[in-house]
């Protein structure tokens, strides 16, 4: 029984297949209008990646997208181009230095928004049939969560 339950609550998580390079190139837009990220959040983050992950960054790189005689828009792009170069680790960690130095800004990305509406979408469609698979106490708590995530959006 517990196995199924574990099951179930696992599928609904199963259909996100979104990249952190796909999240990435989803955001950008977003990331680089005027105004949203400041040159000391930017520098933050960068500086994050470099001493946390200096494989990710490395020093040299770091001072480039650091330079403050280019203008931060072209220094972003430029950060995020190379970031998704890299692959899908540097691009995941990138996101989770936004989260730990800007979590307001992290949690209206474009790409969070729509990660959070098919979480909903499809977790309510494998939770009408859950009460065959789980149990009446917990398949009553998942959809009482459900109605409730359902009515602040």
């Amino acid at each position: 029984m517990f196995k199924r339950n574990y099951l179930l609550l696992f599928c609904c998580f199963c259909f996100i297949d979104q990249t952190y390079c796909d999240r990435l190139q989803q955001d950008t837009a977003f990331l680089t209008s005027n105004g949203r990220l400041s040159e000391q959040l930017v520098d933050k983050i960068i500086l994050q990646l470099n001493r946390v992950y200096p494989q990710i960054l490395t020093i040299e790189e770091a001072e480039k997208f650091r330079n403050p005689k280019a203008p931060l828009h072209s220094r972003l792009l430029n950060f995020i181009a190379h970031l998704k170069k890299k692959g899908d680790k540097p691009c995941q960690e990138f996101y989770r230095a936004l989260q730990i130095n800007a979590e307001h800004l992290y949690n209206n990305l474009p790409s969070r928004k729509v990660l959070n509406s098919r979480i909903l979408g499809k977790a309510k469609k494998v939770l009408g049939f859950s009460p065959i698979i789980i149990g009446r106490h917990v398949s009553n708590i998942c959809m009482l969560y459900m109605e409730d995530s359902s009515g602040r959006q």
